[in-house]
């Protein structure tokens, strides 16, 4: 699973920090990829696209079997192959910004969740949690690296279930900062991409000098 398939942005992707768009269940790389100059300004990214084929147009990173509970060896087989499209196409150097929507904000968790060392920040946007241990789970307790976890107020899809954990989880094993958007269902909105980016600004200013 080791060669999905990207789309990239213009700008080469080098440099000390480069973005890595996960999308949703259902969805494909073109979906964030239209969103990266708002969520991620100015950053070099690339949007993956998922290794499991549902229909044209239409892929995911796990079979939804237990909504909110996956189980744990797919997720994790989803997770290797992101980090295994990281080694072969970014520098070791080089730091991320891991960014996913529903079942991507997921896998952007367990990017931080496995190898935080290569992480500047996680953007968490309408996802949640795994309920399962990670590996790096007891040194993120001592780091607390910066998390965005945004979602909407009447997102429908991500099970209370998911939602309470996720709540639990990320202020005792990060920095966190939690937005809910009033009336947003399970999407994304101009606030929530604004409030990305504005979140992002001192880290990215931080990581360049």
């Amino acid at each position: 699973m080791c060669n999905l398939a990207a789309r990239t942005s213009p700008e080469p992707l080098t440099g000390p920090v480069v973005a890595v768009l996960l999308h949703g269940y259902g969805s494909f790389e073109d979906d964030l990829a239209g969103l990266a100059p708002h969520l991620v300004p100015g950053l070099p990214w690339a949007s993956l696209r998922a290794p499991l084929v549902l229909g044209p147009g239409s892929y995911a990173w796990f079979h939804v079997v237990r909504p909110g509970d996956p189980d744990p060896d797919p997720v994790a087989a989803a997770r290797d192959a992101v980090w295994q499209w990281v080694d072969a196409h970014l520098d070791p150097a080089t730091r991320l910004v891991a960014v996913g929507f529903s079942q991507g904000g997921l896998m952007a968790t367990e990017l931080l969740r496995t190898r935080p060392e290569r992480i500047l920040a996680t953007v968490v946007l309408g996802g949640f949690v795994q309920a399962a241990d990670r590996p790096a789970d007891a040194v993120l307790t001592e780091s607390r690296p910066p998390v965005f976890w945004g979602r909407g107020s009447r997102d429908g899809v991500i099970v209370q279930e998911a939602i309470e954990r996720t709540e639990a989880w990320l202020p005792a094993h990060s920095t966190l900062t939690r937005r809910v958007y009033p009336g947003l269902a399970h999407a994304i909105n101009a606030d929530e991409t604004a409030d990305t980016a504005a979140f992002l600004a001192p880290l990215l200013e931080g990581a360049s000098k």
